[in-house]
């Protein structure tokens, strides 16, 4: 059984690394770019600063990954693991995350009007379904919670209005309203950070996210990891993919980890299969701020920093220099920010000034005291960069699936399953890991198929 995987990011590594383990010899993982990791990966600029492709830490729902994990660097100088200190910056004070948790924060009247909110649907609650995300927020959450951050910041990071959006998703993405809990904070005036399963997570000594997949890469036999490998289309009746480099791999099963919409115009597909879905999706801008000086005091230990107001284009800001001392060239005198920007077709950005569009909203944020503290910037856009969970999303992925399935492909991870709510680095690895286990029979796919499986606690022990 020959297996072709196209895309090496971390669900193509993921089958690369379970085909490698179980001893099957006929396959190949082919990547467009020169480089392992796709939206995972690092880079690093040439004045030495690390910089991811947006804010990714590595936290996991599975032994598994976790065991992997583990077999890559040195438990005692190749990972670092850190305490979460995620943050919200509104109302000119920084507030812990997540915000339903800490409303007693903000000034009196706006935490009166999220409280007002809370024990209105406390109250009277609401058995009509929800038609889309919107909706959702407001039944759950209450209008002010509403009006003062999760409206104004989902449109910031989805670059879609929220009645654009499905809610089917959330899942353990969004902490849930405890009334007794949000009553005994403000009581005790307690910071409360801990929720969500990311509360610890571990992250490379050196070279970025981006570390984990080159390892992975360099641990699978040479000769069936190939970069440089871009695919310009596929036979799916001859079963053949050909490259830009004019060579061809013939496969038995295919595994697509490339976009899901761009697939479907690779191939020649015929009939309603050729049929490109819509299918929505968000662009992001990252701005790295490579920074001279000490990472001041009120930044020193947090993580990330999400923005919902509009005196700033960014949505997060990661203190990525606080992710590792070697993300920087000399972290006695340097420290860094890294900045995220959404875009889409209702949320317009203008490329040739996101960068300074960046900098002056760290300065109207306070995250810089002045310009001459920027030592230089970065700059990536990535066009397809977040999967958009919309409305009918579900209507095109199910079908689609399903005849790709009768032509022996399978579409898996963040876009070529455009499924948002599995798209986590260690729910993209297990897509590929149990795309093979399916192929050899071992077990079905979880991940994919049943995401409120997998992003729950699970029985015998806490969820890693």
């Amino acid at each position: 059984m020959r297996i072709v995987i196209l895309g090496g990011g971390p669900t193509g590594l993921g089958a690369a690394w379970r085909l490698n383990e179980l001893d099957h010899d006929d396959w190949v993982i082919c990547e467009a770019n020169d480089y392992w990791g796709g939206l995972a990966a690092s880079f690093q600029d040439d004045r030495g600063f690390v910089w991811d492709f947006g804010g990714h830490v590595l936290f996991s729902h599975y032994q598994y990954f976790d065991t992997v994990m583990d077999t890559l660097f040195k438990a005692s100088d190749g990972w670092l693991v850190h305490n979460r200190e995620a943050w919200i910056w509104m109302q000119d004070r920084f507030v812990s995350y997540p915000l339903q948790n800490n409303i007693h924060k903000l000034p009196e009247q706006v935490y009166w009007e999220c409280l007002e909110g809370i024990i209105d649907i406390q109250n009277t609650g609401s058995q009509k379904k929800p038609k889309h995300f919107g909706q959702w927020i407001q039944a759950t959450f209450g209008q002010g919670l509403a009006k003062w951050f999760l409206d104004p910041y989902n449109y910031k990071v989805w670059a879609y209005p929220t009645d654009h959006l499905g809610w089917s998703w959330v899942g353990e993405r969004v902490a849930p309203v405890a009334l007794k809990q949000i009553l005994k904070n403000a009581v005790f005036q307690n910071n409360d950070t801990q929720w969500g399963p990311n509360s610890r997570f571990r992250f490379p000594a050196n070279g970025g996210t981006g570390a984990i997949w080159k390892e992975i890469a360099l641990k699978l036999p040479p000769k069936k990891a190939r970069l440089n490998k871009k695919v310009v289309a596929i036979d799916t009746k001859k079963r053949v993919v050909s490259f830009s480099d004019q060579r061809t791999e013939n496969y038995d099963i295919l595994l697509n980890t490339l976009p899901l919409t761009d697939f479907i115009r690779l191939a020649d597909f015929e009939g309603s299969l050729a049929k490109v879905p819509v299918l929505k999706y968000s662009s992001t801008h990252v701005v790295g701020l490579a920074l001279k000086g000490k990472t001041p005091e009120t930044l020193a230990s947090k993580c990330w920093i999400y923005f919902p107001e509009n005196n700033c284009p960014f949505y997060r800001v990661t203190v990525f220099s606080n992710y590792s001392p070697n993300n920087v060239p000399d972290i006695g005198s340097q420290w860094s920010l890294m900045c995220e920007v959404s875009e889409s077709s209702m949320k317009k950005v203008d490329a040739s000034t996101v960068v300074e569009d960046v900098i002056q909203g760290a300065l109207n944020t306070g995250l810089i005291r002045d310009r001459k503290s920027i030592d230089h910037t970065w700059y990536r856009f990535e066009k397809k960069a977040y999967p958009t969970p919309s409305i009918t999303r579900d209507e095109y992925l199910v079908p689609l699936s399903t005849k790709l399935f009768e032509n022996n492909i399978y579409s898996r991870g963040r876009f070529g399953a455009w499924k948002y709510e599995v798209g986590n680095m260690d729910h993209s690895f297990m897509q590929g890991v149990e795309f093979v286990n399916t192929c050899m029979g071992y077990a079905e796919e979880i991940t994919l198929w049943y995401p409120d499986i997998v992003n729950k606690p699970h029985p015998g022990g806490k969820k890693r």
